[in-house]
C-alpha cells in the first residue's frame, strides 16, 4: 500500500497565545483547545477578540479548515463551518490546509477523526502531566494513498454515518434544552429568583465536600477493570464520561474513599474560565474509577435533591454566578475553592417540587440513552 505524508499534502500552521483579559462580549472567534472535541467543534462557551486587533490576518480561519488539538486531549479533529468565521487559531491548536489535489479533505478528515489515528498521536507525544504534540511528528505521520475514486467511496460511506450521528446529536440537544425550560417553568430565573423562592448559601445543603485525590498514571484509558482515574474531561460538559480516564500504573493504588459511585454529585473545581464549575450526576458508573484532585464531590443533605442541584449548576442562567466565585491570575485555568463554593447562594424551592423536577429530568435522560443507542445501531 502507497503512503504519503501529511506535510506532503497539507500546510501545518499553529496558532497564537490569545490574551483571555482581551476577550470581548462579541468580534472574531478564537478556536481554544476545549473547542475542538473529537469530529466536532464545541463551542457552547464562545470567546471572542477585538475584530480590530492588529496581527490578526496570519491566524485567520476558513471554512473547511481542519483542526486538531496539540495539548491535553491530543489528536482531536475537527471541521470548522461556515458559521463559525470569522475566526482565529489559539495556540496549541493547528490547522491543517490542503495543498495538494492527490488526497480530499473529507478522506484525510476521517483519516485523522479514527480512533487508531488518536491513539497515534497520544503514544506520540512528550509530557507526563499533559500531553504535547510535535507539528513536526504530524508532517511526517504517513496515511494510506488510495486512488480519488477509492478516497471519495470511503469519504460517502463515512460521511453517511457521520451524518447520522449529528442528527442524533441535535436530537440531544434539543432534550437538553427541554430540561433547561423546564427548569425555568417550575421555578423561575434562578439568579433573578422570579418566583421567591428561598435563597440560601451552598453550605446549607451541603452535608460535606469529598476532594478527590492525586495519581500517578499512565497516559492510556484502562483496560478491564483495571483502577483508573478520570480526567478533568469525565464531568467538563455537564454530564458523566466515565470513558474518560487514565489508567493507574499498579492496583495498589486503588483507594476505595477516592472512588465514583451512582448518586454521585461531580463538581470540576478547576478548569477554564468558561468551563470552570460544572457538574455531572452519576447514574451510574463502572468499578475502580476515582476523582482526580481537580473534581469535588458535592454530598447533599436529605432536603436538596442532587439531580436539582446538578441542573441548576449547570444552567445558563447561573453560570455568572459560577464563574464570578472562580479565582486564577493566569486566568487560563481558573479554580474554585470550597470556601467559595459553599458561601454560593443558590434557590431552594420545596423538595416535593424538585423531586417532581428531578423525575422530569430522569425521564428526559432515558428518552436520551434511547437516541444514542439508535445512533450506535445506526453507525455499525
Amino acid at each position: 500500500m502507497q503512503k504519503i505524508k501529511i506535510g506532503a499534502v497539507c500546510d501545518i500552521l499553529n496558532g497564537f497565545a490569545f490574551k483571555s483579559e482581551n476577550y470581548v462580549d462579541s468580534g472574531i472567534r478564537i478556536i481554544r483547545i476545549a473547542n475542538v472535541q473529537k469530529g466536532f467543534v464545541e463551542d457552547t462557551t464562545p470567546a471572542f477578540y477585538p475584530l480590530e486587533s492588529s496581527g490578526l490576518d496570519k491566524y485567520k480561519l476558513e471554512e473547511g479548515d481542519l483542526l486538531i488539538s496539540l495539548t491535553g486531549n491530543v489528536g482531536r479533529v475537527a471541521i470548522l463551518e461556515k458559521e463559525m468565521l470569522p475566526a482565529a487559531l489559539n495556540q496549541r491548536v493547528a490547522c491543517l490546509r490542503m495543498k495538494s489535489n492527490r488526497i480530499s479533505k473529507g478522506y484525510l478528515f476521517h483519516i485523522l477523526n479514527s480512533d487508531y489515528f488518536e491513539q497515534q498521536c497520544i503514544q506520540a507525544s512528550k509530557g507526563v502531566a499533559q500531553k504535547n504534540m510535535s507539528t513536526e511528528w504530524l508532517k511526517d505521520y504517513e496515511i494510506p494513498l488510495y486512488t480519488i475514486e477509492q478516497q471519495e467511496e470511503i469519504v460517502r460511506v463515512l460521511d453517511k454515518a457521520r451524518m447520522i450521528v449529528r442528527n442524533r446529536k441535535k436530537e440531544l440537544q434539543k432534550l437538553d434544552d427541554l430540561i433547561k425550560a423546564r427548569f425555568v417553568e417550575m421555578f423561575g430565573d434562578p439568579v433573578a429568583n422570579g418566583m421567591c423562592w428561598k435563597k440560601v448559601p451552598l453550605s446549607f445543603c451541603i452535608e460535606s465536600i469529598d476532594n478527590g485525590k492525586s495519581f500517578v498514571c499512565d497516559s492510556e484509558a484502562r483496560q478491564g477493570d483495571w483502577p483508573a482515574v478520570l480526567k478533568l474531561s469525565a464531568a467538563t460538559y455537564g454530564f458523566y464520561r466515565p470513558e474518560e480516564n487514565k489508567a493507574v500504573l499498579h492496583e495498589s493504588q486503588f483507594v476505595e474513599e477516592a472512588a465514583v459511585r451512582a448518586g454521585d454529585l461531580l463538581f470540576t473545581r478547576k478548569n477554564t474560565p468558561e468551563l470552570v464549575g460544572m457538574c455531572a450526576y452519576v447514574y451510574a458508573t463502572p468499578p475502580k474509577l476515582m476523582l482526580p484532585d481537580l473534581i469535588f464531590r458535592l454530598n447533599t443533605i436529605p432536603t436538596c435533591n442532587r439531580v436539582f442541584l446538578w441542573k441548576l449548576i449547570n444552567h445558563d442562567l447561573f453560570r455568572g454566578g459560577i464563574q464570578a466565585i472562580a479565582t486564577g491570575s493566569a486566568k487560563s485555568m481558573s479554580n474554585i475553592s470550597k470556601e467559595r463554593l459553599l458561601n454560593l447562594e443558590i434557590i431552594l424551592p420545596p423538595l416535593e417540587q424538585q423531586e417532581q423536577f428531578a423525575t422530569f429530568v430522569t425521564q428526559v435522560d432515558k428518552s436520551k440513552v434511547v437516541v444514542m443507542n439508535i445512533s450506535r445501531y445506526c453507525v455499525k
